[in-house]
Formats: C-alpha cells, structure tokens, sequence
C-alpha cells in the first residue's frame, strides 16, 4: 500500500489547486467582463434611440414651424390689386382715356389701342 503523507499537499496537488483557482477567476473575470459589455452596449442603444426620438421631435418642429410660416406669409400678403373701377361716366372721352392709361402702362400695343380707338369711334 503506498503511503500516503499527511499535511500540506505535494507539488502535483498545489497544481492542481493553482489551476482550479485560476480557471475560476479567468471565468468569473470572463462573466464580469461579459455583464459589462452587455451593459455598455444597452446604454449605447439607448442612447441611440433617446436621439432619434429627439432628432424626429426637432424636425417635427421645424416642419410645424416652417409650415405656421409659410401660413403667416400668405396671410400677411396683400391680396392683389383690383383692376381700377370703371368711371360711372359712360362717356366716349372717359373710355378714351382709359384705352390711352392702358397703352402707356403697356397693357395694350399700339395696334390694339388703335383697334379698340376705332371700334369706340365707329
């Protein structure tokens, strides 16, 4: 029967002991290491998300903002000037005057001032 010794362990039983204490810790280091990056990669995504939700709530914004402008603008543009009022005065020398304002603000030609000229005239 070998013998067997009593009181601390042999130089093949401190190896052993060495690597179990060793395989543990690289394993809970492994878990810890593991919990952190899973963490760290949460918060990324999160952080992600909180800005997207921010950046879609500022162009929301700026759509409601440029939207209330461009409303604004078309309320505040003057409507466009009516056409002059026609003289109550029915007569020849007014509508003659008012053929000759069109000409000179170059809303008629010569041609069709002359036209329309005759047309009264005749």
């Amino acid at each position: 029967m070998p013998l067997r010794r009593m009181g601390r362990p042999g130089l093949i039983g401190m190896a052993a002991r060495t690597a179990v204490v060793a395989g543990t810790a690289t394993a809970v280091s492994g878990a810890v290491a593991g919990h952190q990056q899973q963490k760290a990669q949460e918060q990324a995504e999160a952080n992600a998300y909180e800005q997207q939700q921010q950046q879609a709530a500022m162009q929301q914004a700026a759509q409601e903002a440029a939207a209330q402008q461009a409303a604004m603008q078309q309320a505040a543009a003057p409507a466009p000037a009516a056409a002059p009022a026609a003289p109550a005065v029915d007569g020849l020398v007014a509508q003659l005057q008012n053929l000759g304002s069109l000409r000179d603000q170059g809303l008629l030609s010569d041609a069709e001032f002359a036209a329309a000229k005759a047309k009264l005239l005749g």
